[in-house]
Protein backbone atom coordinates (compact mmCIF):
# COMPACT_ATOMS: atom_id res chain seq x y z
CA UNK A 1 0.00 0.00 0.00
CA UNK A 2 1.09 3.74 -1.11
CA UNK A 3 3.01 5.38 2.01
CA UNK A 4 1.67 8.73 3.91
CA UNK A 5 3.38 11.68 4.63
CA UNK A 6 3.26 11.57 8.50
CA UNK A 7 1.19 14.22 10.13
CA UNK A 8 2.55 17.37 12.21
CA UNK A 9 0.33 16.80 15.01
CA UNK A 10 1.77 16.48 18.90
CA UNK A 11 2.58 12.81 19.36
CA UNK A 12 4.02 10.95 22.22
CA UNK A 13 7.56 10.81 21.37
CA UNK A 14 9.03 8.73 24.58
CA UNK A 15 10.31 5.60 22.85
CA UNK A 16 9.33 3.10 25.75
CA UNK A 17 6.03 4.29 25.94
CA UNK A 18 3.45 1.66 24.54
CA UNK A 19 1.99 4.35 22.89
CA UNK A 20 5.51 5.99 21.04
CA UNK A 21 4.12 7.54 18.04
CA UNK A 22 0.90 8.01 18.88
CA UNK A 23 -1.74 11.64 19.23
CA UNK A 24 -0.19 13.47 23.01
CA UNK A 25 -3.82 13.39 24.00
CA UNK A 26 -2.68 16.02 26.53
CA UNK A 27 -1.92 18.77 23.90
CA UNK A 28 -5.76 18.78 23.38
CA UNK A 29 -8.10 20.60 25.25
CA UNK A 30 -10.62 18.84 27.35
CA UNK A 31 -14.52 18.56 27.58
CA UNK A 32 -15.84 21.29 29.25
CA UNK A 33 -19.08 19.72 30.36
CA UNK A 34 -20.70 16.58 31.47
CA UNK A 35 -23.59 15.40 28.82
CA UNK A 36 -25.96 14.86 31.28
CA UNK A 37 -27.91 11.15 31.90
CA UNK A 38 -31.20 12.68 30.58
CA UNK A 39 -29.41 13.86 27.22
CA UNK A 40 -27.20 10.15 26.87
CA UNK A 41 -30.33 8.46 27.13
CA UNK A 42 -32.33 10.45 24.49
CA UNK A 43 -28.93 10.21 22.31
CA UNK A 44 -29.32 6.47 22.93
CA UNK A 45 -32.84 6.06 22.08
CA UNK A 46 -32.63 7.56 18.80
CA UNK A 47 -29.41 5.94 17.98
CA UNK A 48 -31.25 2.56 18.59
CA UNK A 49 -34.36 3.37 16.24
CA UNK A 50 -32.01 4.73 13.53
CA UNK A 51 -29.75 1.63 13.81
CA UNK A 52 -33.36 -0.49 13.16
CA UNK A 53 -34.43 1.93 10.57
CA UNK A 54 -30.78 1.33 8.73
CA UNK A 55 -30.30 -2.21 9.32
CA UNK A 56 -33.92 -3.54 9.08
CA UNK A 57 -33.83 -5.54 12.14
CA UNK A 58 -35.59 -8.19 10.76
CA UNK A 59 -35.26 -9.98 7.88
CA UNK A 60 -38.76 -9.84 6.86
CA UNK A 61 -40.26 -6.55 7.11
CA UNK A 62 -43.97 -6.85 6.15
CA UNK A 63 -45.81 -3.68 5.69
CA UNK A 64 -49.13 -3.14 7.63
CA UNK A 65 -52.04 -2.89 5.25
CA UNK A 66 -50.77 -5.25 2.48
CA UNK A 67 -52.65 -7.86 0.92
CA UNK A 68 -51.97 -11.94 0.96
CA UNK A 69 -50.89 -12.09 -2.62
CA UNK A 70 -47.97 -9.01 -1.64
CA UNK A 71 -47.62 -10.89 1.58
CA UNK A 72 -46.14 -14.32 -0.97
CA UNK A 73 -44.62 -12.43 -2.95
CA UNK A 74 -42.47 -10.91 -0.48
CA UNK A 75 -42.25 -14.57 1.32
CA UNK A 76 -41.01 -15.82 -2.71
CA UNK A 77 -38.53 -12.80 -2.69
CA UNK A 78 -36.70 -13.25 0.47
CA UNK A 79 -36.81 -17.10 -0.29
CA UNK A 80 -34.43 -16.40 -3.48
CA UNK A 81 -32.57 -13.87 -1.16
CA UNK A 82 -31.96 -16.17 1.71
CA UNK A 83 -30.33 -18.80 -1.57
CA UNK A 84 -28.11 -15.97 -2.48
CA UNK A 85 -26.67 -15.66 0.65
CA UNK A 86 -26.39 -19.09 1.25
CA UNK A 87 -24.24 -18.66 -1.50
CA UNK A 88 -22.12 -16.02 -0.85
CA UNK A 89 -21.59 -16.45 3.03
CA UNK A 90 -20.27 -20.21 2.37
CA UNK A 91 -17.04 -19.91 4.59
CA UNK A 92 -15.41 -23.14 3.68
CA UNK A 93 -17.03 -25.13 0.25
CA UNK A 94 -15.39 -28.73 1.05
CA UNK A 95 -16.51 -28.70 4.78
CA UNK A 96 -19.92 -26.97 4.25
CA UNK A 97 -20.72 -29.70 1.49
CA UNK A 98 -19.87 -32.81 4.05
CA UNK A 99 -21.97 -30.85 6.75
CA UNK A 100 -24.95 -30.45 4.03
CA UNK A 101 -24.65 -34.24 3.07
CA UNK A 102 -28.26 -35.51 3.57
CA UNK A 103 -29.15 -32.65 4.83
CA UNK A 104 -32.69 -31.77 4.20
CA UNK A 105 -33.51 -28.11 2.38
CA UNK A 106 -35.88 -27.49 4.96
CA UNK A 107 -33.36 -27.52 7.94
CA UNK A 108 -31.08 -25.74 6.09
CA UNK A 109 -33.40 -22.98 5.40
CA UNK A 110 -34.03 -22.32 8.78
CA UNK A 111 -30.48 -22.85 9.77
CA UNK A 112 -29.56 -20.05 6.88
CA UNK A 113 -32.42 -17.95 7.78
CA UNK A 114 -31.34 -17.41 11.77
CA UNK A 115 -27.69 -17.14 10.43
CA UNK A 116 -28.77 -14.07 8.62
CA UNK A 117 -30.76 -12.57 11.28
CA UNK A 118 -28.05 -12.93 13.69
CA UNK A 119 -25.64 -11.02 10.92
CA UNK A 120 -28.26 -8.45 10.91
CA UNK A 121 -27.69 -7.93 14.59
CA UNK A 122 -24.52 -7.39 14.64
CA UNK A 123 -24.49 -4.62 12.16
CA UNK A 124 -27.64 -3.25 14.26
CA UNK A 125 -25.76 -2.77 17.56
CA UNK A 126 -22.79 -1.71 15.00
CA UNK A 127 -25.05 1.22 13.38
CA UNK A 128 -26.66 2.09 17.27
CA UNK A 129 -22.87 2.65 18.48
CA UNK A 130 -21.73 5.18 15.18
CA UNK A 131 -24.63 7.29 16.12
CA UNK A 132 -24.52 7.02 19.33
CA UNK A 133 -20.69 8.32 19.49
CA UNK A 134 -21.36 11.27 16.85
CA UNK A 135 -24.46 12.45 19.30
CA UNK A 136 -22.07 12.35 22.21
CA UNK A 137 -19.16 14.40 20.21
CA UNK A 138 -22.35 17.13 19.03
CA UNK A 139 -22.55 17.52 22.71
CA UNK A 140 -19.86 17.40 24.57
CA UNK A 141 -18.32 20.81 23.28
CA UNK A 142 -15.36 19.68 23.25
CA UNK A 143 -14.88 19.53 19.59
CA UNK A 144 -15.29 22.79 17.08
CA UNK A 145 -16.94 20.78 14.65
CA UNK A 146 -18.69 17.32 13.94
CA UNK A 147 -20.37 16.30 10.75
CA UNK A 148 -21.45 12.75 9.54
CA UNK A 149 -19.79 12.06 6.63
CA UNK A 150 -21.69 8.61 6.70
CA UNK A 151 -19.47 6.53 3.88
CA UNK A 152 -18.63 3.05 3.72
CA UNK A 153 -15.00 4.15 4.68
CA UNK A 154 -15.61 7.20 7.64
CA UNK A 155 -18.68 7.92 10.06
CA UNK A 156 -17.98 11.00 11.20
CA UNK A 157 -15.37 13.66 10.86
CA UNK A 158 -14.52 15.96 14.28
CA UNK A 159 -12.50 18.85 14.39
CA UNK A 160 -11.02 19.56 17.69
CA UNK A 161 -8.16 22.85 18.64
CA UNK A 162 -4.27 22.21 20.20
CA UNK A 163 -4.08 24.17 24.08
CA UNK A 164 -1.51 25.92 22.25
CA UNK A 165 -3.69 27.87 19.65
CA UNK A 166 -0.54 28.30 17.77
CA UNK A 167 -1.41 24.40 16.57
CA UNK A 168 -3.79 24.38 13.27
CA UNK A 169 -7.06 22.57 14.68
CA UNK A 170 -6.66 18.36 14.39
CA UNK A 171 -9.31 16.96 11.85
CA UNK A 172 -9.95 13.41 13.03
CA UNK A 173 -12.15 10.80 10.71
CA UNK A 174 -13.51 8.34 12.37
CA UNK A 175 -14.81 5.00 11.30
CA UNK A 176 -16.78 3.17 13.89
CA UNK A 177 -16.70 -1.03 14.33
CA UNK A 178 -17.93 -3.14 17.36
CA UNK A 179 -14.34 -4.76 17.81
CA UNK A 180 -11.08 -5.82 16.36
CA UNK A 181 -12.15 -8.80 15.01
CA UNK A 182 -14.93 -6.69 12.98
CA UNK A 183 -12.42 -6.96 10.26
CA UNK A 184 -9.86 -9.99 8.99
CA UNK A 185 -6.07 -9.00 9.17
CA UNK A 186 -5.82 -9.13 5.76
CA UNK A 187 -8.54 -6.44 6.03
CA UNK A 188 -6.93 -3.45 7.28
CA UNK A 189 -4.37 -2.77 5.44
CA UNK A 190 -7.17 -1.78 2.61
CA UNK A 191 -9.77 -0.33 5.17
CA UNK A 192 -6.59 1.91 6.47
CA UNK A 193 -6.03 3.16 2.95
CA UNK A 194 -9.36 3.85 2.21
CA UNK A 195 -10.27 6.00 5.55
CA UNK A 196 -6.91 7.90 4.74
CA UNK A 197 -7.69 8.54 1.19
CA UNK A 198 -11.19 10.19 2.78
CA UNK A 199 -8.87 12.80 4.95
CA UNK A 200 -6.43 13.25 2.09
CA UNK A 201 -9.13 14.05 -0.25
CA UNK A 202 -11.08 16.23 2.23
CA UNK A 203 -11.07 19.70 0.17
CA UNK A 204 -12.41 21.21 3.64
CA UNK A 205 -9.98 20.34 6.07
CA UNK A 206 -7.66 22.49 7.58
CA UNK A 207 -4.43 21.50 9.03
CA UNK A 208 -3.80 17.43 10.04
CA UNK A 209 -5.61 14.34 9.89
CA UNK A 210 -5.40 11.64 12.37
CA UNK A 211 -7.47 8.59 10.93
CA UNK A 212 -9.24 6.69 13.84
CA UNK A 213 -11.12 3.07 14.17
CA UNK A 214 -13.26 3.06 17.00
CA UNK A 215 -14.01 0.05 18.79
CA UNK A 216 -17.34 -0.17 20.32
CA UNK A 217 -17.29 -2.23 22.32
CA UNK A 218 -13.08 -3.86 22.49
CA UNK A 219 -11.51 -2.55 25.44
CA UNK A 220 -8.19 -3.41 26.48
CA UNK A 221 -4.91 -2.86 28.68
CA UNK A 222 -3.26 -1.37 25.70
CA UNK A 223 -5.87 1.15 24.57
CA UNK A 224 -4.76 2.91 21.23
CA UNK A 225 -2.82 0.99 18.78
CA UNK A 226 -1.41 2.07 15.27
CA UNK A 227 -1.33 -1.27 13.37
CA UNK A 228 1.72 -2.48 11.16
CA UNK A 229 2.23 -5.57 9.11
CA UNK A 230 3.40 -8.79 11.40
CA UNK A 231 5.97 -9.61 9.00
CA UNK A 232 7.80 -6.20 8.53
CA UNK A 233 6.62 -4.59 11.74
CA UNK A 234 6.48 -1.52 9.47
CA UNK A 235 3.11 1.26 9.93
CA UNK A 236 0.43 0.56 7.63
CA UNK A 237 0.00 4.17 8.29
CA UNK A 238 1.23 6.23 10.85
CA UNK A 239 -1.85 8.52 11.04
CA UNK A 240 -4.14 5.97 11.30
CA UNK A 241 -5.54 4.67 15.17
CA UNK A 242 -7.64 2.29 16.52
CA UNK A 243 -8.48 3.01 19.67
CA UNK A 244 -10.46 0.84 21.86
CA UNK A 245 -13.08 0.82 23.96
CA UNK A 246 -11.57 2.30 27.00
CA UNK A 247 -10.37 5.20 25.38
CA UNK A 248 -12.71 6.20 22.22
CA UNK A 249 -15.75 6.60 24.65
CA UNK A 250 -14.09 8.91 27.33
CA UNK A 251 -12.32 10.75 24.22
CA UNK A 252 -15.97 11.92 22.79
CA UNK A 253 -18.64 11.26 25.38
CA UNK A 254 -16.62 12.13 28.03
CA UNK A 255 -18.00 8.70 29.62
CA UNK A 256 -16.18 5.50 30.51
CA UNK A 257 -17.31 2.33 28.18
CA UNK A 258 -18.58 0.98 31.40
CA UNK A 259 -21.06 3.85 31.93
CA UNK A 260 -21.73 4.04 28.33
CA UNK A 261 -23.00 0.41 27.97
CA UNK A 262 -25.04 0.66 31.70
CA UNK A 263 -26.63 3.49 30.22
CA UNK A 264 -27.92 1.99 27.22
CA UNK A 265 -28.49 -1.20 29.11
CA UNK A 266 -31.28 0.95 31.07
CA UNK A 267 -32.74 2.51 27.94
CA UNK A 268 -33.25 -1.74 26.58
CA UNK A 269 -34.68 -2.34 30.00
CA UNK A 270 -37.45 0.27 29.05
CA UNK A 271 -38.31 -0.73 25.62
CA UNK A 272 -39.99 -3.85 24.08
CA UNK A 273 -37.75 -6.96 24.26
CA UNK A 274 -37.14 -8.58 20.59
CA UNK A 275 -37.90 -11.67 19.84
CA UNK A 276 -35.04 -14.02 19.89
CA UNK A 277 -34.01 -15.29 16.85
CA UNK A 278 -33.63 -18.85 17.48
CA UNK A 279 -37.46 -17.97 18.31
CA UNK A 280 -38.70 -16.52 14.79
CA UNK A 281 -40.66 -18.81 12.84
CA UNK A 282 -39.80 -19.08 9.56
CA UNK A 283 -42.41 -19.16 6.93
CA UNK A 284 -43.59 -22.11 5.19
CA UNK A 285 -43.04 -19.74 1.83
CA UNK A 286 -39.69 -18.34 1.98
CA UNK A 287 -38.69 -22.30 2.90
CA UNK A 288 -40.40 -23.65 -0.38
CA UNK A 289 -38.85 -20.88 -2.09
CA UNK A 290 -35.37 -21.88 -1.05
CA UNK A 291 -36.30 -25.44 -1.94
CA UNK A 292 -37.01 -24.41 -5.45
CA UNK A 293 -33.90 -22.15 -5.95
CA UNK A 294 -31.59 -25.86 -4.98
CA UNK A 295 -33.38 -28.08 -6.71
CA UNK A 296 -33.23 -25.50 -10.22
CA UNK A 297 -29.56 -25.67 -9.32
CA UNK A 298 -29.28 -29.16 -9.10
CA UNK A 299 -28.31 -29.44 -5.65
CA UNK A 300 -31.29 -31.71 -4.16
CA UNK A 301 -32.46 -34.75 -5.03
CA UNK A 302 -36.66 -35.65 -5.02
CA UNK A 303 -36.66 -36.45 -1.37
CA UNK A 304 -35.26 -32.50 -0.89
CA UNK A 305 -31.83 -33.62 0.39
CA UNK A 306 -28.59 -32.68 -0.41
CA UNK A 307 -27.31 -35.76 -2.08
CA UNK A 308 -24.28 -34.73 -3.89
CA UNK A 309 -21.25 -33.41 -2.42
CA UNK A 310 -19.06 -32.50 -5.58
CA UNK A 311 -22.06 -30.41 -6.90
CA UNK A 312 -22.27 -28.64 -3.44
CA UNK A 313 -18.30 -27.60 -3.70
CA UNK A 314 -19.28 -26.71 -7.48
CA UNK A 315 -21.69 -24.78 -6.59
CA UNK A 316 -20.06 -22.46 -4.00
CA UNK A 317 -16.96 -22.45 -5.58
CA UNK A 318 -18.60 -20.62 -8.48
CA UNK A 319 -19.88 -17.92 -7.02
Amino acid sequence: MTKSSPQNYPRITDQRSQYFSCLDESKLITHPRKISQTEISRFITNAIRNAEIKSSREILNIPEGIDESQIQEIYFKEGKTLFRYFRDYCGDPAATAYQLFNEHYKDVCVDQFRLRTLQKERMNSGWRYQFLAFECARSTGRFRSVSDIGTAEADFNAEIEFIDKSNSPLSLYVSVKNRMNTLGGQDWPKAIQALEQVAINDRNRRGPYLCVFGLAMDQGKKSRTIKSNSKTKQAYSVNTEVWLANFFWPFFANYSYDEIMSFVLDVLLKTKKDSLSIKIVVPDELIESFGKCCKEHGLIGEDGRFNNPKKLVEFFCRR
